[in-house]
């Protein structure tokens, strides 16, 4: 079971408390997170990361075991303790400004 933590506008669309938590099969990658999160929550679909080129959209981040995931590829395998449940996956909204 795979822990994912979202920031709370994210929560408020898909009408959600807390984390969620969702089955993936292995291995446990972004990419396959990102799929699972988006067939469980449709509502979510196109906000974390581009309808057509599934990039990530800009001011969003990941997070997992404290280190900055945002830029490795979408099919590297999570960190163990993320990929078992024992960790979060972060989504992180960034902020931007002056």
């Amino acid at each position: 079971m795979i822990r994912v933590e979202l920031p709370a506008h994210l929560r408020t669309l898909a009408r959600l408390e807390g984390e969620v938590r969702l089955q993936v099969a292995s291995p446990v990658t972004l990419g396959s997170v990102l799929d699972a999160l988006e067939v469980r929550y449709p509502v979510l679909r196109g906000t974390i990361r581009d309808h057509v080129t599934l990039r990530r959209r800009p001011f969003v981040r990941f997070f997992a075991c404290e280190r900055d995931i945002s830029q490795e590829a979408p099919d590297a395998p999570l960190p163990q303790p993320v990929a078992i449940g024992a960790e979060p996956l972060l989504i992180i909204g960034a902020l931007a400004g002056g």
